[in-house]
């Protein structure tokens, strides 16, 4: 089965990150000029390598998140990454 863009998105809009990045890769191995690709590899190897603790953190933040004030502050988090 060829892998899509699609099919990464979906996977990394569900959190898996290292599935989607995998995906990524397969299409750049058959098509190494897709800009999709390149920049959600590039997303997700930086987001992964630097700010790994901080998004273990901010996971587990997202989802006991109760109030307005949390939200508000968990999307302020997200402008900055």
């Amino acid at each position: 089965m060829k892998n899509t863009i699609t099919e990464a998105s979906i996977y990394e809009a569900q959190g898996l990150k290292d599935e989607a990045l995998e995906i990524y890769k397969n299409i750049l191995k058959n098509d190494p000029n897709n800009q999709n690709a390149i920049n959600a590899v590039r997303r997700l190897s930086g987001i992964k390598s630097y700010h790994e603790e901080l998004n273990s953190q901010m996971l587990d933040f997202f989802i006991h998140m109760k109030s307005e004030k949390e939200i508000n502050e968990f999307k302020r988090w997200l402008i900055k990454i």
